[in-house]
């Protein structure tokens, strides 16, 4: 398979006596061959109705759906060549967990030695060895999620499509089954996309990943970019942990000034951030333009750095050492801000202090559309 491509996918059911539900809209997006495709987005916003449409259990209502040459939207899912594992594990109760597994390759036919291997080398890679020769009824909901991604994986496919597949799953054991998962799906060379809410699990397994929101594909994009580039402030606030520190402001311009200038104001208090000209067109900062600025967490610096960005001055409300940082909550121009840093902070909660935005690190959004408009401004001194 050379790729596969969704094509203006969209899906829309019928509730009687209700209006109808959109959800799927018009999702475009190729999966390269080999590539690793994470779905990540909260409950209802499509992306299992997606991974169903690609399986052929979902019909497209709009739209069309591409695996190399081949037009998958009328073929059944038998013939589209696609492995799965539910997110409700579909296993068969009569089966040993051992023919649970081999299921696909028995279907194909294929010799009773390479099946043995095969159930084997993924029993070992998913550590459900000891219970090979028991029956689904007499597992944990762990071990049978772990048996139906085995199903999935041990087959040989031209998408590998995964809903929720380590969901059950306690997070010492997540942890060390997605690297070896990952490093699998690699030396494998499978085409895969699976579906889920944790963001660590996404950043951690996948080549790109699509973020997903009511139905509409909000970034399609490595997880570098969607942290350092976000294309809109729904992505920018759902990706990262803590999420982004996001301001209101609005921008001020004379059309007379050199500089252009973006004003966080709360009551009677205010900062002003310059911005020198061509760091942002002045057809974005027309003056009193509703904008957005945010900066992650771990990029605020604490005290005061007037010739790296702007300072706010604010008042402590939370001080956590998590064994490996401080997360710093700061009241300030009316909003709390969330700082991160390496080691402790010597401070106490309701006592001042001072914070700096580097102006390198901030992302300024369009304020009705929330679309991004530039990431990372630079310091005036460095455009002269």
């Amino acid at each position: 398979m050379s790729s596969l491509v969704l094509e203006s996918v969209t899906k829309i059911y019928k509730v009687k006596r209700e209006p109808d539900v959109r959800a799927v809209d018009a999702v475009n997006m190729t999966v390269d061959d080999g590539e690793i495709v994470g779905l990540l987005g909260s409950s209802g916003c499509g992306k299992t109705s997606t991974l169903r449409m690609i399986a052929g259990f979902e019909d497209i209502t709009a739209g069309e759906i591409r695996a190399g040459e081949r037009r998958l939207n009328d073929l059944a899912p038998a013939t589209r060549n696609i492995a799965m594992a539910f997110e409700g594990y579909a296993l068969y109760p009569p089966l040993k967990i051992r023919d649970n597994i081999a299921f696909g390759l028995l279907r194909d036919r294929r010799p009773r030695a390479e099946i043995d291997a095969k159930v084997q080398e993924i029993a070992a890679l998913l550590d459900i060895e000891g219970i090979l020769e028991r029956y689904p009824p007499t597992l944990s909901g762990g071990q049978q999620q772990r048996t139906s991604l085995a199903r999935a994986l041990a087959r040989s496919a031209d998408v590998h499509l995964l809903d929720e597949p380590m969901s059950q799953l306690e997070p010492q054991l997540r942890a060390i089954l997605r690297a070896r998962i990952k490093d699998y799906l690699i030396q494998n060379k499978l085409t895969t996309i699976f579906v889920t809410h944790d963001q660590t699990e996404a950043l951690a397994l996948a080549d790109r990943i699509a973020v997903m929101n009511d139905g509409k594909l909000m970034q399609y994009a490595t997880g570098d970019d969607l942290k350092d580039r976000p294309a809109n402030l729904y992505v920018a606030s759902f990706i990262g942990e803590p999420p982004m520190n996001i301001f209101q402001t609005l921008s001020r311009s004379d059309g007379t000034r050199r500089d252009l200038e973006v004003q966080i104001a709360h009551d009677d208090t205010s900062a002003v951030l310059t911005l020198p000209t061509g760091t942002v067109a002045d057809s974005d900062l027309v003056d009193g333009r509703k904008l957005a600025l945010g900066i992650r967490p771990h990029q605020v610096r604490l005290g005061a750095a007037p010739e790296v960005g702007p300072v706010l001055k604010g008042k402590i409300t939370s001080n956590q050492w998590l064994g490996d940082q401080t997360h710093l909550g700061v009241e300030a121009m009316g909003q709390l801000v969330i700082a991160v840093t390496d080691g402790t902070v010597d401070a106490r909660v309701d006592s001042n202090i001072e914070i700096t935005l580097p102006l390198t690190n901030l992302h300024l959004f369009d304020g009705e559309s929330g679309n991004a408009l530039h990431h990372g401004l630079i310091k005036k001194d460095a455009a002269a």
